[in-house]
């Protein structure tokens, strides 16, 4: 891969700059975004609050945005951590005017521009808005001319069946096939190095790295940061910086964006709907989109075994005083030859509940691990409790990841829920 001259430094590394990036955000965590160039708009969270606990949000399908990927050393995978943006955008235009610094996107469409090759990687275990604005992103790049790879980091490299549908597959690599030590590499959607999961050692070995996302909870870990958690999704941030490349949007970016936009926005049902969101929307139907059909793709259809899978569920759902809970175990979804990726909307049924405040459902994955989904309606904050329990996630939608039979992970969580109240 290469660059324009003069552009990167070979001298030193993006894991060398992420190191001194962390250490100039400890110390300048509560200071305006103003006081670090290309730095985010801090998290209104107070001293202390954990990962992920910057305001009150709702799930769309399961994104899984914030926590520690599955295979990194000393971590322990959160595949299900409701990845919702902050609501509000006074200025009308899908983020503040000083959530991102005008040099960060100046510097990010001249390494762009300067480069010849160019990376790009969204977090492991894929979402809409994940998947949607890296394609969207690399489809923009080629046409610029650029050679573009894009991937994740999963260990089982394969598109949830949901998301099948989208175009600009074509430009999807394996993570083996990913450039060692990109020149330029620009991530989506994920909130911390360990998203990337097995892309994460090549992440730090770029010279240059962008980090696109809309986590309040996102340090910043990459040379740039283009972090806007007043953003309805990363996908209004890739349609900024495509508009700034001098990009026409097409059909196919278009669709990849709208499916992030109504992914992470609930279809348009959650507080991340502002008017900016909207006006994005319309933005984006106008390319020519066929809402109707990626509707349907995405909410109003499913192989015969969920409804299976589904009933199994619901058959052993508890309500134990505010808390609903259940679980689909490897053995339900193998009866009907169901893949893990199908069952990621069955907590947007459970938490439906009246009765309950909270709601759960652990979901047995193919290694035999507890991927543990987390729901709230405002009074008790999911976020802190799954921070506590090795994973992450935002107030009211968050997961964690359990090595632990079902009974003592609801132990665990039914403890500090108790303590949370």
């Amino acid at each position: 891969m290469s660059a324009g001259k003069g552009t990167m430094s070979p001298a030193k590394t993006a894991k060398d700059k992420i190191a001194e990036d962390s250490a100039r955000f400890d110390s300048a965590r509560f200071a305006p975004a103003e006081a670090r160039p290309g730095s985010r708009k801090q998290s209104t969270a107070p001293p202390g609050a954990p990962p992920g606990d910057g305001g009150e949000r709702e799930p769309g399908r399961d994104p899984g945005g914030n926590g520690q990927a599955p295979g990194m050393p000393g971590t322990s995978p959160a595949k299900d951590l409701g990845g919702m943006p902050a609501s509000g955008d006074p200025a009308g235009l899908g983020r503040p005017a000083e959530a991102i610094a005008e040099y960060a996107w100046e510097r990010t469409v001249e390494l762009i521009r300067q480069a010849d090759e160019i990376a790009l990687a969204c977090h492991v275990a894929p979402d809409g808005d994940a998947l949607g604005s890296m394609l969207a992103a690399g489809r923009a790049l080629r046409a610029l001319g650029k050679r573009v790879v894009c991937s994740f980091g999963d260990r089982r490299f394969a598109v949830p069946r949901l998301l099948r549908f989208l175009p600009c597959q074509d430009l999807l690599s394996p993570p083996e096939d990913y450039p060692a030590e990109p020149e330029l590499m620009i991530t989506f959607d994920s909130s911390t190095l360990d998203r990337l999961g097995l892309l994460a050692p090549n992440a730090t070995k770029a010279t240059e790295l962008v980090v696109v996302d809309h986590h309040p909870s996102n340090p910043g870990f990459g040379t740039l940061s283009l972090i806007d958690p007043d953003a309805a999704a990363t996908a209004a941030l890739v349609e900024q910086l495509i508009g700034r490349l001098g990009v026409p949007l097409d059909r196919e970016m278009a669709t990849c964006l709208y499916v992030g936009l109504v992914t992470d926005t609930g279809s348009f049902r959650h507080s991340s709907t502002t008017p900016a969101a909207h006006e994005l929307a319309a933005r984006l139907v106008a390319a020519g989109l066929r809402t109707d059909e990626i509707a349907r793709e995405l909410w109003d259809r499913s192989p015969f075994g969920y409804l299976k899978v589904l009933g199994a569920a619901l058959e052993r759902v508890a309500l134990d005083d505010d808390l609903v809970w259940t679980y689909v175990s490897h053995v339900d979804r193998a009866a009907y030859g169901l893949p893990y990726d199908e069952v990621e909307g069955i907590i947007d049924v459970v938490r439906r509940t009246d009765e309950a405040e909270v709601a759960v459902v652990l979901k047995e994955d193919d290694d035999g691990l507890w991927q543990v989904s987390t729901r709230s309606k405002g009074a008790v904050d999911v976020g802190a409790i799954c921070t506590a329990l090795g994973g992450g996630g935002h107030a009211r939608a968050a997961g964690f990841t359990s090595h632990q039979p079902v009974e003592q992970t609801m132990k665990r969580f039914r403890d500090l829920l108790g303590k949370a109240r």
